[in-house]
């Protein structure tokens, strides 16, 4: 059973920037398909920040990528609605869409596989100006507003190429990119994933602030929950493709209705041992993607499985807690196991 349409969760917001109804994306690959996102619906306002949280293969990236309509190769099968202020992006012609592309940016993982390592910084940020076709005026204004939004000084930095800087210095110069055609939306691809602790809590922000002076709209993709949970307005967890929890930071942290959750929980390091949850059994490998189990996906390492779970798909619903999940058994206490332990 597929994923129904995802129930309100609060007051309902007119025009949102980004709205997503039904997205699923498939690959075939050597004539066998693997669904690797599965029906997914969210919005994201103006100066909104949606975190996208789960463990690799989750499919993450895959929705980053199809929302911009990046996903251009052979095999792929896209299918639903990306709306941007209204208009779906699939039925835009490449022309239209490219058009758009200053409106809806990305900033990636590694900045610097994003960069022609011959390029000065300054052309790098100029890129997507470029292909907009601003004037040579407005160029210069724009490159040096976005440096300095990230805090360089355009007569410092311009001349030089990205091996001369850190990577956190890199992933500045790739926000700047970003800001120079002033978009509504950016999708960031786990931009802090690789940088160290000090320069990763920079970053965050950064994109904070830059958020809140712009009012963009922001998409959030970490593998991270507790990063996650610091830098978005709403959190919505992904397993298999699918969504399986829906809510703030705080209700999604605090008190996880999905076992899935729990699980992200646990990778998370804590100070205090009281707040560490332990697994109650030693989970079984995560199951294959080309053969998902029946009903519910993560049934195959939930400590709360039950025979309703092999048998039917849950969908996304209210939850006692206030936000939305996927499980037959919201908020049910597991065995010892997974309480929280003692210090």
């Amino acid at each position: 059973m597929s994923q129904n349409k995802m129930p309100a969760a609060g007051p309902l917001k007119a025009d949102p920037v980004l709205e997503v109804r039904g997205l699923s994306v498939t690959f075939t690959r050597s004539g066998k398909e693997f669904r690797a996102v599965d029906n997914v619906f969210f919005s994201v306002e103006a100066g909104e920040t949606l975190g996208l949280v789960g463990e690799s293969g989750s499919g993450k990236t895959t929705i980053g990528r199809a929302l911009l309509r990046l996903l251009t190769s052979a095999g792929t099968s896209i299918d639903g609605q990306v709306l941007y202020r209204g208009r779906d992006l699939s039925a835009l012609s490449r022309a239209e869409m490219r058009k758009l592309r200053g409106r809806l940016q990305m900033i990636f993982q590694d900045p610097v596989s994003s960069f022609n390592p011959r390029r000065k910084v300054e052309d790098i940020v100029a890129e997507g100006l470029d292909i907009q076709g601003f004037p040579k005026a407005e160029r210069a204004e724009r490159i040096e507003a976005a440096l300095a939004a990230v805090g360089f000084n355009r007569a410092l930095v311009a001349g030089r190429r990205p091996h001369q800087f850190s990577g956190g210095q890199c992933q500045r110069i790739a926000i700047a990119r970003a800001l120079a055609v002033e978009p509504d939306l950016i999708v960031c691809d786990e931009p802090v994933a690789s940088l160290d602790v000090s320069v990763q809590a920079h970053i965050i922000n950064l994109l904070q602030d830059i958020r809140a002076d712009r009012k963009l709209g922001l998409i959030f993709i970490s593998h991270d929950l507790a990063v996650v949970k610091n830098v978005s307005d709403k959190v919505a967890v992904l397993y298999m493709g699918k969504i399986v929890e829906v809510g703030t930071g705080a209700q999604i942290y605090d008190r996880p209705a999905h076992p899935y959750t729990r699980t992200l929980l646990e990778a998370v390091p804590v100070v205090d041992a009281s707040r560490k949850l332990v697994p109650e059994r030693e989970r079984s490998l995560k199951p294959s993607r080309m053969r998902p189990p029946s009903g519910c996906a993560f049934r195959t390492r939930c400590p709360r499985a039950s025979d309703k779970c092999a048998e039917r798909e849950p969908l996304l619903s209210p939850a006692p807690g206030g936000q939305l999940v996927a499980c037959h058994h919201p908020h049910d206490e597991p065995a010892p196991g997974l309480k929280a332990a003692a210090a």
